[in-house]
């Protein structure tokens, strides 16, 4: 199977993810028979994503108002990021988390 293959039919179930935590459990459900990488890669940045908003909702609430409103709005704009690079069939990594996330749900295949 070539790239374009895995991104073309794995590109419905990517864009899915990011639509909420229930956009990701559906996506990464419907594609565990089909083991599509474009999905799973786009599946842990979503999870990152959603590591990121708690952590900003914990900020908000505990530490700064405004800190965790920045930091909302910081995962608001890598959300964004994260989709456009689904919706136009690309591996477009989360800026200096992406990585980090990929590394740490790599055991998502």
């Amino acid at each position: 199977m070539t790239q374009n293959t895995i991104i073309k039919e794995g590109k419905t179930l990517a864009i899915v993810n990011y639509f909420t935590i229930f956009g990701l459990l559906i996506a990464v459900s419907l594609n565990i028979e089909k083991r599509n990488p474009f999905v799973f890669f786009h599946a842990r940045q979503m999870i990152g994503l959603i590591i990121m908003v708690a952590f900003s909702n914990i900020c908000e609430k505990y530490v700064d108002s405004i800190f965790g409103t920045i930091l909302y709005f910081i995962t608001f704009a890598a959300w964004v990021h994260s989709l456009l690079g689904a919706i136009n069939g690309k591996y477009q990594l989360i800026p200096y988390l992406g990585p980090i996330f990929q590394d740490w749900f790599k055991s998502l295949k």
